[in-house]
């Protein structure tokens, strides 16, 4: 008797266990089938909308050049390093100037010797002047020559001309870029020495689409935000391309002042700003998409979300302006309560309740 009691007390002990298990689970389902949603309304209404546009740009300056050596020796001199600033006529960086100070003393020497040569050859033909004024055009034309002294006058302008190019001269002020040479390096002539960047005031290369070209205008106000910082600088648009490529898209450019900070080559967001009249606007927390359709959730007086098909007419940063989706048959008007957080687990006609 003892051995047949056993198992049957195990068996009831099982099946209470088994009956406790589904109470748990059926309480568990009662709880989260009984649990609200929480949502957040807004009312709306109708208003301005501030459309955006929003593209990618890069910066590049209005002035910038590579500078280069005329002549070519060892450098001598460098006053400056990179993303130094520089003025217009300051010299950057000079080479020795021993060689090109002979060749300019040399030619000058020579210069004066083949003007005493012309001077004697203008004499034995009865003049005591070197004024062209005063001697016949032919017969100073063949001295001139005869006695080396044009050649003379070339030479003495190039030596002056390779004196004067050892030393790099900036031609506007900036900031210096690219330098690699270090004192005492060979520099040659007609090699990129530095680049000097006028950072004062840059161009922003942009493209829009071709159904957008509409909205934007000539000297429109433009945002830039280097991808590097959310500093907000502003600028205008300068030029519009009337031609569409390719691709659809519209090269626009817009020239923005430098507050600090930008520099050549930055990535910037740009944002173009158009006002929209008489607009319903909701939050983008409120918009979702269901079956690939873009839909809200109106908020009833009887605490259900009811389901309704939309489309977004514009958009910026934070918000949608939208209508009703004609397709849908669905409706939407100013004073119809919307719900705008609260609502990714929501179906049509859930029951929700206000926070």
């Amino acid at each position: 008797m003892k051995y047949i009691a056993f198992p049957l007390l195990i068996c009831l002990l099982f099946a209470c266990g088994s009956k406790t298990t589904e109470n748990s689970a059926n309480s568990e389902k009662r709880q989260y089938t009984e649990q609200k949603n929480p949502v957040t309304v807004i009312v709306l209404q109708k208003g301005p909308f501030r459309k955006e546009l929003v593209n990618n740009g890069k910066l590049v300056a209005l002035r910038k050049t590579n500078l280069q050596f005329r002549v070519g020796e060892q450098l001598e001199k460098l006053s400056f390093k990179n993303g130094d600033h520089v003025n217009a006529g300051q010299v950057i960086a000079a080479l020795a100037p021993f060689t090109f100070s002979q060749q300019l003393g040399n030619a000058e020497i020579q210069l004066k010797r083949n003007r005493m040569d012309m001077q004697n050859l203008l004499i034995g033909q009865g003049y005591t002047t070197l004024d062209t004024s005063k001697i016949p055009p032919k017969i100073y034309e063949i001295a001139f020559v005869k006695s080396g002294y044009a050649e003379a006058c070339q030479s003495f302008k190039t030596a002056k001309f390779n004196f004067e190019s050892a030393q790099l001269v900036a031609p506007f002020g900036g900031v210096l870029a690219n330098i690699e040479k270090k004192r005492y390096d060979r520099v040659d002539a007609g090699t990129t020495f530095c680049t000097l960047i006028d950072n004062s005031e840059f161009e922003v290369k942009f493209r829009v689409v071709e159904s957008e070209v509409g909205d934007i205008r000539l000297n429109d106000e433009v945002q830039l935000i280097p991808f590097s910082s959310r500093k907000i600088c502003l600028g205008r648009i300068s030029e519009i391309n009337p031609v569409v490529d390719e691709n659809g898209m519209i090269l626009v450019k817009a020239l923005v002042k430098n507050p600090g900070g930008l520099i050549d080559g930055m990535n910037v967001k740009v944002i173009v700003e158009k006002e929209l009249l008489d607009q319903l606007v909701v939050p983008k927390s409120a918009v979702l998409l269901r079956d690939n359709q873009e839909v809200l959730f109106k908020y009833t007086k009887n605490g259900v979300a009811f389901w309704t098909y939309i489309q977004t007419l514009a958009e910026n940063t934070t918000s949608y302006s939208v209508i009703a989706n004609p397709d849908k048959g669905a409706t939407l008007t100013p004073g119809d309560t919307v719900i705008v957080s609260g609502n990714l687990n929501l179906a049509h006609e859930s029951k929700v309740e206000l926070k």
